[in-house]
């Protein structure tokens, strides 16, 4: 018996049940977090556009705690969607986004809406109308019928300073000067804008598939200004319909101090990413406007601005804790030269679930001479396959050739990686479009000199170290995505190479538990790590100088940053040019950082193996 027939015993006409397999016009994605309430004057909004159009209605649920799930069970027609925890409003919506399927569009929608009658193939024959539209936003009221100024213009340093200084006595300015969209005639016409409100925001599947993924690290705000900046930049219009509609209660999110600071965060967050040349002027204009409103209700917002370690004291992604018997299924391929005073620190935490079944490990001893082999063995369900020739490529080519399950892990002998660091990506990669992808990592640089700590701030200050498979000393392929690498050839940089087999749209980075990625401790190590990371770059015909020399300069934001940006620069020439040398004179070795592989750290920056 089909879903949607059982759809009918419970009460449903035929025509209004929802599709959850086979082709439709609109997938519709729903971000629950206690919305029971709200999903549940929703559905029958969807079930009469359902009426006209062939729908899918996919929930992602955030761990409510308020009978959600148990309501939607009734409704066996909408796919529900457990994300594992209270990932927010993007990484729910990257949950969902993996059970959309065959669709021409992806409506998402707060749970908080009441949809008008044909809203949905309005806003579908407006993406339809020119090709070169990605997006489609429909006109919001507010609960009393009144006009929701829900369109906005791009971010500028410009409009934060018109806002902080007179946004509270000249609502309606002129358009250099405000963020806002107030006036009344531009909600009266059909036509292109720069971002709206992410209430309800139609994606065609093309553009979709082009963004790729929303960033999880808008945990809540902001994400949705993201999603159309990308899409501008991917050469998409995004396009406001005002002959569709819908009713906003604006209460679905909540409201307390720490998720008024987190929106004003939010808002430099994304400064940061998209304009961080200005994004320090920016930061300035956003803390004198809350300065001028200062009063009780947004001091934390103001304590939060002043620096962004204080950014993680503020909600974010959390996941819950998954039992044993649960985790998904994933191999793990282990590259280990000589690796015998680490390996059992990064087995540690595996070790469980390797014993149970759930992780394939496959530990690849290649010319090792010490006992690796034999500590290895030590820990249960391991395998350990041993080889003389000490190649990296030879080894985790060796390690695919007796492993089994997919998605597959490639894993440096010396990082530690907890199993909440995996699990989000062994899901992205098994029921997604995403074909590589990595968990989120921190560099630890305790015990590091001064000189290092410098370097290591002005690389993180750089954003193309985040949207890149090396640098964690872990990554992971699909089957699909396996299938493009075919054998590791003998490259230095084996996460390089790999990285660059993907475009941007084919990576998943979900925000996870950190990888700890400890630093070289000594100018002299590091040295030697970045000869050796320049060297496989040179191997392969990748040269990212230009590039990284932009994305330097746009980092610096003071003399702090100057001086780091200066550091950073001065080790990368060093390197190349020694790189350069040692190839002329073919005095290429294993340049390995043993100032961090002490007891205490956690993993090195250097490959294993």
């Amino acid at each position: 018996m089909s879903d949607s027939r059982r759809a009918d015993d419970r009460g449903f006409d035929r025509g209004d049940a929802f599709s959850p397999d086979g082709a439709v016009a609109v997938a519709v994605v729903i971000v629950s977090y206690n919305s029971a309430d709200d999903i549940r004057h929703l559905l029958p909004d969807l079930r009469r556009e359902a009426r006209t159009m062939p729908l899918r209605v996919i929930v992602a649920d955030n761990s409510s705690t308020d009978g959600t799930l148990a309501m939607l069970s009734e409704h066996t027609d909408v796919l529900s969607v457990r994300t594992g925890g209270n990932l927010g409003y993007s990484g729910a919506i990257n949950a969902a986004m993996r059970h959309v399927g065959e669709t021409e569009a992806i409506l998402v929608l707060n749970p908080d809406l009441r949809l008008d009658a044909g809203s949905i193939p309005r806003m579908l024959r407006r993406l339809r109308s020119d090709s070169r539209i990605g997006a489609v936003v429909p006109l919001l009221r507010e609960e009393d019928g009144s006009v929701y100024f829900s369109l906005r213009r791009e971010p500028t340093v410009l409009r934060a300073a018109a806002d902080a200084v007179i946004g509270r006595f000249w609502q309606r300015r002129p358009a250099p000067l405000s963020e806002y969209v107030r006036d009344p005639r531009e909600y009266a016409w059909s036509h292109p804008v720069d971002w709206a409100t992410g209430a309800a925001l139609l994606l065609s599947a093309p553009a979709a598939a082009v963004v790729g993924e929303w960033d999880e690290r808008f945990f809540l705000y902001s994400e949705e200004t993201d999603i159309q900046r990308r899409l501008r930049d991917a050469g998409w219009l995004v396009w406001f319909e005002p002959a569709a509609g819908a009713t906003h209660r604006r209460g679905g999110s909540g409201a307390s101090a720490d998720l008024n600071a987190l929106l004003t965060v939010n808002r430099v967050r994304y400064m940061k990413k998209h304009r961080p040349l200005v994004a320090g002027v920016f930061r300035a204009a956003v803390i004198t406007g809350e300065q001028l409103r200062r009063s009780p209700g947004n001091a934390r917002s103001r304590w939060a601005l002043w620096s962004s370690r204080r950014w993680a004291a503020l909600p974010h992604a959390r996941r819950d804790p998954v039992p044993l018997d649960a985790f998904p299924r994933a191999s793990i391929v282990i590259p280990a030269h000589q690796e015998a005073a680490v390996i059992g620190r990064t087995l540690e935490p595996l070790a469980l679930l390797a014993a149970a079944g759930r992780l394939e490990i496959v530990v690849v001893c290649n010319g090792c001479t010490d006992d690796t082999a034999e500590r290895a063995r030590a820990y249960a369900g391991v395998r350990v396959i041993e080889t003389e020739e000490a190649s990296k490529t030879a080894a985790l080519n060796l390690g695919d050739a007796h492993a089994t399950a997919w998605p597959r892990f490639y894993l440096d002998a010396d990082i530690v990686v907890p199993p909440a660091a995996l699990g989000p990506v062994i899901a992205a990669l098994d029921g997604g479009t995403a074909l590589a992808g990595r968990p989120s990592f921190r560099l630890d640089v305790h015990g590091a000199s001064p000189i290092v700590r410098a370097y290591y701030r002005a690389r993180e200050r750089m954003s193309s170290t985040s949207a890149a498979l090396w640098g964690a000393g872990v990554y992971g392929v699909s089957r699909a995505g396996h299938a493009r690498i075919g054998s590791f050839p003998p490259v230095t940089a084996d996460d390089l190479y790999v990285d660059g087999l993907f475009g941007p749209e084919e990576k998943t980075f979900p925000v996870t538990e950190p990888v700890i990625v400890s630093v070289p401790r000594r100018t002299s190590a590091l040295r030697r790590v970045l000869i050796r990371m320049r060297r496989g770059p040179a191997e392969q015909g990748v040269d990212t100088g230009s590039s990284t020399a932009r994305e330097l300069a746009r980092s610096v934001r003071g003399p702090l940053s100057a001086t780091d940006a200066a550091i950073y620069a001065a080790f990368a020439l060093d390197a190349r040019r020694s790189a350069r040398e040692a190839g002329r004179h073919g005095a290429a070795g294993w340049e390995r950082d043993d100032s961090s592989r002490g007891a205490g750290a956690a993993g090195s920056l250097v490959d294993a193996g």
